[in-house]
């Protein structure tokens, strides 16, 4: 055999533990390979040889821990080149790790691992083993000796302290690295995707519910359009314009089920103002069940009329908050027959002209609304060429029927048993189409019935405010009543529109109390009624003292009015 002894499968085994087990000191030199007979010469020679031939990070001490972190310097640069990244001589350890970490985040790692692994040949890269040189360099002498290693027992080879490469040269602890890198890549990226997604899946939602919101009829702010075979079918109404749309009011002041809904470029295009009475056309609808149409209101396609004139002389109105008033100087005369001395006793003691603001103050059972018909009913025999308006709220059935038969006059009415937005929106709706008519010219008389009442309404349905004062009344409830009440004035161009309205006291409600407080000062003409008057029987129940017009001597000639102040100095 050429040395001492033959070779038993121990010494096979100890050899090959010993060849493959590293250093610390210097190359992966076996210890056992010094004494290694003569006749072994030439195979201790190839195993030397081959251990120097690995790179010189190779007999640099590792340091613990796995990725880049784990690696020393000479074996990240080498990375480094294979990545592609320039000047890595320069670099310090934190460095190298930031740039290669960028490259791999960067999609390139791929490409240079490849061109490392084609560079490498089979003998890749960063730290071959010497178990790997030995055998990818053979010689015919070391069949003997590396037959035992490759067929040794499997319990012996977790003893082996260097890890295996892959086939493209990367160790374990850089491909979990790689792997890791590459799962977080693709999460960031998907992250990302998803955003991308999300805005687009977004944008895409508000362009449907754009088209959406065209298709639907009430959200439709352009023109409807009008086809040869339509039937077009007449349709008259009062207007109410609302936040984003418009209806045509065909059953009274009153939300209805036959209402005829306006676009806004419609309202645009004709000027139209919330209480104009218009008339115009709507497309018949198809008796048809697969009709395409899926409005719940009928559109109105074309405006023939806006307060019996044209459609085009809308736009040259004058807003009513711009018209100058004045002082009530155009007498209303109410007496027509010497039997009745409700309107008499009015035109004495508290004369009342056109555009005149005034309450009737009257407790309860006193006799207002009879008071009430009789000034309605003087209106229109007396002055027929005023629109009266008589603004019932939240009154009796029965009282509706007896003025809608008892006065010649339009009749407004919202019963107690309807809730109170019913209540304003009747009240709103009716004084602007006053307002409409004052600003053609007219001269209006609004009998309201009553303003307390009215309060109590806008109470319920305004929001809260956080403010409630005494009786438990909202701040913000008392401005809208206010607002109607204010509106009565004399134009001086032309026009007036004239207001009274019954006010309750002496109820026993703090809310009323208050209520008439807000409105106490605000009227030039009062009218006061008395309870014991008409518990004994006398009509009209008026108090003559506590009754009055401001600045009577407008309405009254200088004789008849010192007869009137002579009257009152007897009666008092």
């Amino acid at each position: 055999m050429g040395f001492r002894g033959a070779w038993t499968d121990q010494d096979r085994h100890r050899r090959a533990r010993y060849s493959l087990r590293p250093t610390w000191e210097g190359p992966h030199v076996s210890d056992i390979s010094t004494t290694l007979p003569p006749a072994d010469t030439a195979v201790r020679d190839a195993t030397i040889d081959a251990a120097e031939r690995q790179p010189a990070a190779s007999g640099t001490r590792r340091r613990s821990g796995g990725g880049l972190n784990g690696m020393v310097l000479a074996e990240l640069q080498q990375v480094a080149g294979g990545l592609g990244i320039k000047a890595t001589g320069r670099m310090r350890k934190s460095q190298l790790i930031e740039a290669i970490t960028a490259a791999q985040s960067s999609g390139d790692q791929g490409s240079g691992n490849q061109s490392l692994g084609d560079r490498n040949g089979v003998e890749s890269g960063r730290e071959a083993t010497p178990a790997a040189a030995v055998v990818t360099e053979p010689q015919p002498n070391q069949q003997p000796f590396e037959q035992p290693t490759q067929q040794a027992d499997p319990g012996s080879a977790p003893r082996t302290d260097v890890p295996q490469t892959d086939r493209n040269g990367d160790r374990p602890g850089t491909r979990n690295d790689n792997r890791n890198d590459n799962r977080n890549d693709n999460r960031s990226g998907g992250r990302r995707d998803e955003e991308d997604g999300s805005r687009r899946s977004r944008r895409r939602r508000s362009r449907d519910r754009g088209r959406d919101r065209a298709d639907r009829g009430p959200r439709q702010d352009s023109e409807p359009t009008v086809s040869e075979d339509d039937v077009l079918l007449p349709v008259a109404g009062i207007v109410d314009v609302l936040d984003s749309y418009a209806f045509v009011r065909t059953s009274g002041y009153l939300p209805g089920p036959d209402d005829v809904y306006v676009s806004l470029s419609m309202v645009r295009k004709n000027g139209l103002r919330k209480g104009d009475a218009v008339t115009g056309q709507v497309k018949q609808a198809r008796d048809s069940g697969g009709s395409d149409r899926k409005d719940k209101f009928n559109p109105l396609v074309r405006i023939e009329t806006i307060n019996g004139s044209p459609a085009g002389d809308g736009r040259q109105r004058v807003e009513f908050s711009k018209l100058t008033p004045l002082y009530a100087a155009d007498r209303l005369r109410l007496e027509t027959d010497a039997s009745i001395l409700t309107t008499r006793i009015i035109d004495i003691v508290a004369p009342i002209g056109k555009g005149q603001r005034g309450l009737i103050v009257s407790p309860s059972k006193a006799g207002k609304t009879l008071v009430l018909q009789s000034i309605a009913n003087a209106i229109t025999v007396n002055n027929p060429e005023c629109h009266l308006m008589v603004v019932l709220v939240d009154e009796r059935p029965e009282e509706v029927t007896d003025m809608q038969r008892a006065v010649k006059g339009e009749v407004i009415a919202s019963t107690f048993d309807r809730p109170a937005t019913d209540h304003t929106t009747v009240a709103e709706l009716a004084i602007e189409r006053a307002k409409r008519l004052v600003e053609l010219g007219h001269d209006v008389i609004v009998l309201l019935d009553s303003i307390t009442r009215l309060g109590r309404a806008y109470n319920l349905a305004a929001p809260a405010s956080g403010r409630i004062l005494s009786g438990g009344v909202d701040s913000s409830a008392l401005y809208p009543p206010k607002r109607f009440f204010g509106a009565a004035r004399n134009i001086e161009d032309g026009g007036s529109l004239t207001i009274l309205a019954t006010a309750l006291i002496e109820t026993g409600s703090k809310m009323d109390e208050v209520i008439f407080e807000e409105f106490k000062g605000t009227g030039n003409m009062e009218l006061r009624l008395r309870r014991e008057y008409a518990d004994k029987r006398i009509f009209p129940a008026i108090d003559v003292d506590s009754s009055g017009t401001r600045r009577e001597e407008l309405l009254m000639s200088r004789e008849e009015l010192q007869i009137v102040w002579k009257l009152r100095r007897v009666l008092s």
